[in-house]
Formats: C-alpha cells, sequence, structure tokens
C-alpha cells in the first residue's frame, strides 16, 4: 500500500523547538513515507540548508520559515518555503532572535528567583518557552513539563514575558520578496480563524491539511481557497521525529511543486 501523503511541509528542528537535526531527517521521512519536507523553523532559517532546495540520502528538504506576525487582533503564523533571505529579512530575523534571547532570560531568571533554584539551560539561539519548560522539567522543581506552561511560564503567568513579532504587512512583504510561495499556517489554531483567513487574499497558500488532533470544519478554509486561488499546503508541524501525521498527496503536492523554482 502506497503511503498516504509524499509531503511533509511543515516541521521544526533543533534549530528553533524541534528535536530533529537536519541528518536526522531523512530517516524520519522515510519511516514516515515522505520524498519531501519543509524545514520551517521559528523565526529561523536552518543554517546546514545552504540551498533552498537540498538532497540528503534521497529526501528533498525544503528551506523554509514559519513566522509569527501581528495583526490588529491577534498574532497568526506565516509558512515561507523556499526561502532565499533578503538583507532587509536577515536583519528582521536577527532582531527577532535578540529578542527571543532577552526573553528567554527573563524568564529564566524570574522562575530560578520563584523557585529558588537553578535551571541547567544555557540561552542561545532559538531558544523557546519549550526549552525552558523541559528545563523545569528536568530540575528539582515540583512542576513536570505541561505544569511549567500551566503555572509558570504560561501566557498570564508570574514568569511569562511577551516577546516582539513582526506585524502582518512587513510579514507578508518581507516573505513575499524572499520565498517562492507564502501561505498561512494551521489557520483553525486561531482564536479567530475567519479573521485569520482574510489574510490570506495577499498570500499563496493555506495550510488546509494539519493535524489539529479534534474534529474540525473545514469549510473557512475551502472557501477561502476558492475565493483566492490558493494553493493548498500540508504538514504534521513536526517537533519531534514523528513525520507524516498530515501532509499533501502525490497529486495535491505536485500542484505546489509547480510553483517552486526548479
Amino acid at each position: 500500500m502506497s503511503p498516504p501523503f509524499v509531503a511533509d511541509l511543515h516541521l521544526h528542528t533543533q534549530a528553533s523547538d524541534g528535536t530533529l537535526t537536519i541528518a536526522d531527517i531523512p530517516e524520519a521521512a522515510k519511516e514516515a513515507g515522505v520524498d519531501w519536507v519543509a524545514v520551517t523553523d521559528h523565526d529561523r532559517i536552518h543554517s546546514e540548508l545552504d540551498d533552498t532546495i537540498s538532497t540528503i540520502d534521497g529526501i528533498t528538504i525544503i528551506r523554509g520559515i514559519e513566522l509569527r506576525v501581528q495583526t490588529e487582533t491577534q498574532r497568526i503564523d506565516l509558512l515561507g518555503f523556499q526561502v532565499e533571505p533578503t538583507d532587509e529579512l536577515q536583519a528582521e530575523i536577527d532582531r527577532l532572535q535578540q529578542n527571543r534571547l532577552n526573553r528567554a532570560q527573563k524568564i529564566i531568571a524570574c522562575v530560578e528567583a520563584e523557585l529558588g533554584i537553578t535551571l541547567d539551560i544555557e540561552p542561545s539561539s532559538g531558544i523557546g518557552r519549550p526549552h525552558i519548560a523541559t528545563a523545569i522539567d528536568e530540575s528539582s522543581a515540583p512542576y513536570d513539563y505541561t505544569e511549567a506552561f500551566e503555572e509558570l511560564i504560561g501566557t498570564d503567568c508570574e514568569c511569562y514575558y511577551s516577546r516582539d513579532v513582526t506585524t502582518v504587512d512587513d510579514g507578508i512583504r518581507l516573505l513575499k520578496e524572499a520565498c517562492s510561495i507564502v501561505g498561512l499556517a494551521h489557520p483553525l489554531r486561531y482564536d479567530d480563524p475567519e479573521a485569520a483567513l482574510k489574510h490570506t487574499e495577499k498570500l499563496d497558500a493555506v495550510e488546509r491539511y494539519y493535524p489539529y488532533g479534534r474534529e474540525i470544519d473545514t469549510d473557512s478554509i475551502d472557501q477561502a481557497i476558492e475565493r483566492n486561488d490558493l494553493l493548498e499546503t500540508g504538514g504534521s508541524d513536526a517537533h519531534n521525529k514523528r513525520l507524516g501525521k498530515a501532509g499533501l498527496s502525490s497529486s495535491q503536492f505536485n500542484k505546489f511543486k509547480s510553483k517552486l523554482r526548479l
């Protein structure tokens, strides 16, 4: 039986908050039965991917990015595929990464002061709250990973600090200048999916296939696809080594692939 997906276009590595390395990707992809993947780390372009499209041990890897942006009412995520960073995009990435680092230092200092412990974590580029939650879980503190978010570092908690993000108009512009395809990530995860989907008027694609973990109604996504002539993307949003929980079939991926610079 052939695998249900040939492409998983949304995954994270150790460059942001995932566990995969680039060297891990071929084995993980083959186990999932996919031939193409997109590395879409948060606000980062993976430094080990020298080209916008690479082939490693038979698996084709698209260099991408997931960029969080601020709209008038909420924060949403954009996926850029086949990214070739402009100077302006790289400057924005550098700014965001410095802000991530500063924020992490504040959160860590707050947790250590609150709990009277020292966490075994050194803030570095790409750090996010999942890294800090893991350090809390592995410390002597009476909190596991989930409890760390719920009681210490989650939104509105004592040790939560917000971070700067790019405005939606700037984010779309920067990615459109640098990428072959720019899409909206997981539209049904937002507090206001309809408002998020309105921004697809300026995009090329939308993540139609995503492992929400619950029953969903995709009518609003399908209407946006038809209204704005969007490409469909799909991916697992993997932060571990399990790929292929969502993706594109061969016919779906061929439409996406036709818009890449090959």
